[in-house]
């Protein structure tokens, strides 16, 4: 009776020992929650691409309205965006530019949340203007950001869109404390006496 137990122990033991993973082997799941990070990573990184190129677009359109003032401000918008893009492509995404999905990446919403409306555009504008702009597109990106910390079921993502978040809130203040030192238009800021002729 204890040997035919013995025989089974040593059975059960050699066939948990034929299957231990080899060292340095990654744990099941392990390589499947790095590529969705490196996925949501990607996200991010075209992200701030986009809000590059769209503050860029409305600067050349405040450039044609010869207002200079909030187009340069559109520009610095940009360069600061474009710096966290290399950001995120310096620590997470290996210094290399992901190759993107045919079509690039969708968005439930057509365009990524920190990707300036171009409808809040007025050739009349003034930096506080731009900056409102600016303030909106950085708290959709920080709500982007929180819901996926709540919502994701990998702990890497989770953690991932976690500093991303408290990022962008950090980039909310900024702007925030940058409207505060920037003159409120005054109530008649989009009066203008000789508005320029449209034609058909």
């Amino acid at each position: 009776m204890n040997a035919t137990k013995t025989k089974k122990q040593a059975g059960r033991k050699a066939g948990t020992s034929s299957k231990a993973r080899a060292p340095g082997r990654k744990k099941p799941g392990a390589a499947s929650s790095a590529v969705a990070e490196v996925d949501f990573m990607t996200r991010a990184w075209t992200m701030e691409l986009d809000a590059v190129e769209r503050y860029s677009t409305l600067a050349d359109a405040m450039e044609e309205h010869n207002n200079r003032e909030v187009a340069e401000l559109f520009r610095k918008l940009a360069r600061i965006e474009q710096l966290h893009a290399d950001q995120i492509l310096e620590e997470h995404l290996s210094k290399r530019p992901p190759v993107l999905p045919p079509g690039g990446i969708q968005w439930d919403t057509g365009e990524g949340p920190e990707t300036a409306d171009p409808g809040e555009l007025h050739y009349r504008m003034q930096p506080y203007h731009a900056l409102q702009i600016a303030l909106a597109c950085e708290q959709r990106a920080c709500q982007f950001f929180t819901k996926i910390a709540r919502s994701a079921t990998l702990p890497a993502v989770r953690k991932a869109a976690r500093e991303m978040a408290a990022e962008e809130a950090g980039h909310v203040q900024l702007v925030e404390d940058w409207l505060k030192r920037t003159p409120v238009p005054d109530s008649d800021w989009d009066n203008d006496p000789d508005p320029p002729v449209q034609f058909d």
